[in-house]
């Protein structure tokens, strides 16, 4: 019992930020135009615009391929690419709520500083040390669709804009995230419960601890919304907030596909300089970040199942609502499937 009273309080503590995150990202989605993005990105495009414009965008670590894909196909140079598919899926504006609900200010300010850092370092190392050909199929826009692409018609009324703001907010947005959100709190929840405070605070210290949270984040499929309370259950079972911050940078910015698509559309050579940037860009910030934490005596606000008085009614509607939410979408999930399946037999 123990253990479901953490996750719902975990649960409930983060939902009205996730909410509102999710209601910005869709009002995000709607007026920034993809075209708009690749034209900035485009010949003259700097991996410093990249990463600017690329970090509060409300795309996660599938959608942003074939977003990716355009930019480089419109124009846009092998580094400035590169720099935009690693802000992108590390951090964003429904991320930065959950981010500061479950974590506070502290970690919610560095997350997106880290994130621009780590951008503009990788496409940096691109751009020093490969060619900055133009893409063979400059003309073309990306037709590729992925897990989580959608489509937005540029002839909307206000009305449409809202709705379709709520649609990709609380609607394609959450579907991308919202298993592994789900098994991030139940981690949180399950260190919280069962491990000590102090049972890897002793062999949880330095540079050694890092490296071995970038090879566990590396072949893991996850959002940045979706590591943040995974990163609260690696803190409370005691990893330094560097560590953490690590894992939320290195996790949503190295899954398979994205690797692949960089192996494809940039090259074999530009790959290894991307994961070299990843890696090195996490380390240190993470490093920075416990520096920075040790000299200024900072401290997380982590949330851990302890705070009652955060289980006020305000809380308790926004965690009803996030619950109906996410119901409603494993069940139109569940239709979906079985209507393929249906189709399938049919034929």
């Amino acid at each position: 019992m123990q253990l479901l009273s953490n996750f719902i309080l975990l649960f409930v503590e983060s939902a009205p930020y996730l909410l509102l995150g999710m209601l910005i990202a869709g009002v995000i989605n709607q007026l920034v135009p993809k075209n708009w993005i690749e034209k900035t990105l485009g010949k003259k495009g700097s991996v410093v615009n990249a990463a600017v414009i690329g970090a509060p965008l409300p795309l996660c670590s599938c959608s942003v391929i074939p977003v990716a894909m355009g930019i480089r196909r419109s124009g846009a140079s092998k580094a400035s690419t590169a720099s935009f598919l690693v802000a992108t899926p590390e951090t964003g504006i429904d991320s930065i709520g959950v981010t500061y609900a479950l974590m506070g200010p502290v970690m919610a300010i560095a997350r997106p500083i880290a994130a621009i850092f780590s951008a503009i370092f990788t496409g940096t190392l691109i751009a020093m040390f490969t060619d900055n050909k133009p893409p063979i199929h400059k003309k073309d826009q990306a037709a590729a669709s992925s897990c989580c692409s959608g489509t937005k018609s540029t002839q909307l009324t206000l009305i449409q804009k809202i709705s379709a703001a709520f649609t990709f907010g609380y609607g394609q947005l959450l579907r991308d995230f919202m298993g592994w959100f789900l098994v991030g709190l139940f981690f949180a929840a399950l260190i919280t419960t069962y491990l000590p405070e102090d049972y890897i605070a002793q062999h949880a210290q330095g540079l050694g601890t890092m490296l071995l949270v970038v090879l566990i984040s590396i072949p893991m499929y996850v959002c940045a919304t979706a590591s943040t309370p995974i990163a609260v259950g690696l803190l409370l079972s005691g990893i330094t907030p560097g560590a953490a911050l690590v894992f939320m940078l290195t996790g949503p910015a190295t899954n398979i596909a994205t690797l692949m698509v960089i192996k494809n559309e940039l090259g074999k050579k530009e790959l290894a300089l991307y994961l070299l940037g990843i890696v090195s860009g996490a380390l240190v910030s993470g490093v920075i970040f416990d520096k920075i934490l040790n000299v200024f005596e900072w401290q997380l606000a982590l949330v851990h199942g302890g705070h009652s008085d955060m289980m006020g009614w305000v809380y308790q509607i926004c965690g009803l609502v996030l619950m109906g939410l996410i119901a409603f979408q494993y069940f139109r999930k569940l239709q979906v499937k079985n209507s393929k399946s249906e189709n399938a037999h049919s034929h």
